[in-house]
């Protein structure tokens, strides 16, 4: 890598140079560095592939292909599980269609499934299954906008089935039967995107493959599974706890890289003081995007604009829009949202003009990062760190793909975890990428999976111990059974019932209460939904929602019925949802004093509650703070914690009138920080400070998992105490603000409004720690 002279010509180059023009005075460039090109490693065909496979790849330009590839395509067509881990477009479907394919042509009755996390991302490969023109293949896809004749169709007649791990619970397994056919002649199963599959969806979807697996042996068909994943740590032990098979790892990627120019960006401080407490606070990440976005599209340089929710995305594009139809009308039309939620209709229309190059720019959540194969970019914006190395990789790797080096810039958000990465680059560019956590074991996801693989089936002692995980899997069935849930006898644990089935009631992606329909009350018009245990915090009465480029106030929410109901507006200003959280501890499962402080992991309770939302303007200016009464949340989860004897403090120049604030802040920090080491986004975490909790007697900070059971966050944290509490130290003190602000110690869901919260208290006790985790060694 080398640091970029911004004078200089290459591509990537000239399009920085147009965004520091576009910045003017305010330019927020703090880092920017060269990534090398890489040629391509071609090498041949196997001499297993039928001629006519072969030729078909040829037609649509694929003359040869790349070693990472064949190396990949070997193993599936042995018989080993294996997974490629190589970059974003680096051609991993070449690695599972062609052992596909080539069984396809020898054998006329094998069928494969083919599993991606979206729906986008499915039907963009079945297009390139298609259009590679063989007739024997028959693929057919299964989601849920497949009509009913075509689902029929489907199962009868299709050999390889494009679907997703909700239509596999939902549909397939709980109906085997009728899919007896397809199931007895499985030969592989293709998990695209696997590092997707993280946290408590990774959980879900890893004891969903046990369920498949456990089917198909009823029919006699044991497939062999090729997994695709961008660059994560470790990939073979990952998609071994994913499948719960031994699978093999091709991580060499022999694609070519035709280089990029990566930029670390901050968006300046805006001058007065309109954030909460008279905190300073930064453009908004998105505004900055959006600027960059139209300067972007005025170059003719397609750009993906990459943000975290999907009301940013909305509101991203509006801003380039807006700004476009000053400096360029005729290219307003070229920019549009991409994500999540849209009806059917909808979102394919907007796939289209995006594949066409009908759209220049784009505004998307990771529904692009996990979506189409979207080819020939110029340029990358990432609105946000998306919460790990390998997710900012791969939208990275969305911009070069066919053409000369390209633009990537990584736009800071008030938020500590991007102020750290843009002050220390080393954390990101050339750092290793991370590991993705999953625990199957978790028993809030363990139980309802066993109900459903009992409707399926009838579980034997022999899955309980060879499929499911032998006693965590048995501890769980005992409650099952004596909660009614299971019937237990000689032969097994049986589904009582011969006519309802569980799985509709299991929610795998979501927190398992289901979705919120978000509708418009004059037409009826559904216009999408939202997880019922976000909707609190998303769709409260009074909240701002956006939908395609469409503002909505929402005039009531209903979670009884699990209805939102929201009226056409266009205000000047956002929502932002605020909640209190209390932590009770249920046991101690780790525990460890080094001198003054004590550090444990364990089960706990956390009774949570939006209580309020405050009305901001676009630049975080603070209008009104509005209570709500909504009903308080109760979850059982896991947590890491310190504690710290408060003579320590005061030692260290914390007196207990500080210490409230002091603890506060460094548990906002922290929180925000805890992505930077455990695969999960700071809204999958909590956490609670108090100067005296009632289990240590101490003054205590808790940082807990937001998932029923826990989901792994807060014991990797516990894992790696010393060196995220060090970068939590470093953000805060980075921070150019002098008594706290967004980017350091203040929370956007802080139901205590920001207060107190004392910056360099926080520094001071996290000294304290960080010395007494040293001494301890």
């Amino acid at each position: 890598m080398e640091e970029v002279e911004v004078a200089a010509t290459g591509r990537g180059e000239l399009l920085l140079r147009r965004l520091l023009a576009g910045a003017g005075e305010d330019s927020g460039l703090r880092h920017a560095v060269r990534m090398p090109s890489r040629p391509a490693r071609i090498v041949s065909w196997p001499g297993w592939v039928p001629a006519t496979v072969r030729e078909a790849f040829e037609a649509r330009g694929l003359v040869a292909p790349w070693s990472h590839q064949i190396e990949a395509a070997e193993l599936a067509r042995a018989g080993h599980d294996v997974v490629v881990a190589t970059g974003t477009a680096s051609g991993k479907s070449l690695a599972y269609q062609l052992p596909v394919l080539a069984r396809f042509a020898e054998d006329p009755r094998a069928t494969a499934l083919y599993l991606a996390p979206t729906k986008a991302l499915a039907a963009d490969q079945l297009r390139s299954v298609e259009a590679l023109g063989l007739p024997e293949v028959r693929p057919s896809t299964l989601d849920g906008d497949t009509p009913t004749d075509a689902r029929d169709w489907a199962r009868q007649y299709a050999r390889w089935l494009f679907s997703n791990p909700d239509m596999l619970h939902r549909s397939v397994l709980p109906r085997h039967a009728r899919w007896a056919r397809f199931l007895r002649r499985l030969r592989y199963v293709v998990v695209d995107e696997c590092h997707g599959y993280r946290g408590v969806f990774g959980s879900h979807v890893a004891l969903l493959l046990r369920r498949l697996l456990r089917v198909c042996a009823r029919y006699g068909s044991v497939p062999t599974i090729v997994l695709a994943s961008a660059t994560i740590a470790d990939p073979a032990p990952f998609a071994g706890r994913l499948t719960g098979r031994p699978v093999r790892a091709v991580t060499d990627d022999g694609s070519p890289d035709p280089g990029r120019v990566v930029v670390l960006w901050e968006p300046p401080l805006l001058p007065g003081s309109g954030g909460e407490n008279g905190a300073p606070v930064r453009r908004p990440a998105g505004a900055e995007a959006a600027r960059m976005l139209a300067d972007l599209v005025v170059e003719d340089a397609r750009t993906l604009a990459f943000v975290r929710s999907r009301r940013a995305a909305e509101l991203t594009a509006i801003g380039a829009q807006r700004l476009l139809a000053d400096a360029a009308p005729e290219l307003v039309d070229r920019v549009a949202a991409y994500r999540g939620g849209y009806l059917p209709e909808d979102r394919r229309a907007l796939e289209a003009a995006l594949l066409s190059g009908e759209l220049v720019g784009v505004a998307t959540t990771n529904a692009l990062e996990l979506g189409m194969d979207v080819a020939g970019l110029d340029a990358v914006v990432v609105a946000g760190f998306p919460g790990t190395r390998a997710s900012f990789w791969q939208q990275a790797g969305r911009a070069g793909r066919a053409r000369e080096e390209a633009l990537v810039v990584l736009v800071a958000r008030d938020d500590p975890m991007d102020t750290y990465l843009v002050h220390h680059p080393g954390a990101l560019i050339g750092a290793p990428v991370e590991g993705c956590v999953l625990d199957p074991a978790n028993p809030y996801v363990l139980a309802p999976h066993l109900a459903c693989a009992a409707a399926e089936l009838p579980l034997t002692r022999a899955d309980v111990d060879g499929v499911f995980g032998g006693p965590p899997a048995a501890a769980v069935l005992d409650d099952l059974v004596a909660d009614g849930v299971l019937r237990l006898r000689p032969t097994g644990w049986f589904w009582p019932s011969t006519q309802d089935r569980p799985a509709g009631s299991v929610d795998i992606r979501g927190s398992g209460l289901g979705q919120v329909a978000i509708v418009e009350a004059a037409t009826g018009r559904m216009l999408g939904t939202v997880d019922a245990a976000s909707a609190p915090a998303t769709v409260h009465e009074g909240a701002v929602h956006l939908h395609r480029g469409e503002s909505y106030l929402v005039d009531s929410l209903d979670l009884d019925t699990g209805v939102a109901l929201v009226v056409a507006a266009d205000p000047d200003w956002r929502t932002e949802a605020r909640s209190t959280a209390d932590v009770e501890v249920v046991r101690v499962l780790r525990e460890q004093t080094s001198g003054p402080v004590r550090v444990s992991f364990g089960e706990v309770t956390v009774c949570s509650q939006v209580v309020a939302y405050q009305r901001r303007t676009a630049d975080g200016t603070v209008l009104e703070t509005v209570p709500l009464d909504l009903p308080e949340q109760t979850l059982r989860t896991r947590s890491v914690w310190y504690d710290v004897d408060e003579a320590a403090l005061a030692a260290a120049g914390v007196p207990t009138a500080r210490v409230p604030g002091a603890l506060h802040a460094a548990e906002h920090a922290a929180i925000g920080l805890l992505p930077l080491f455990a695969v999960c986004d700071r809204w999958d975490i909590g956490g609670m400070s108090t100067a005296e909790h009632p289990h240590t007697g101490r003054p205590t900070v808790f940082v807990h998992d937001g998932h029923p059971g826990g989901a792994g966050f807060a014991e990797r944290g516990h894992a790696v105490l010393g060196q995220w509490l060090d970068a939590t130290r470093s953000a805060i003190a980075d921070c150019e603000c002098a008594t706290g602000c967004p980017s350091c110690v203040q929370s956007p869901k802080c139901g205590n409004g920001n207060a107190p919260l004392d910056k360099q208290g926080a520094v001071l006790v996290l000294d304290v720690l960080l010395g007494a985790l040293a001494a301890q060694g």
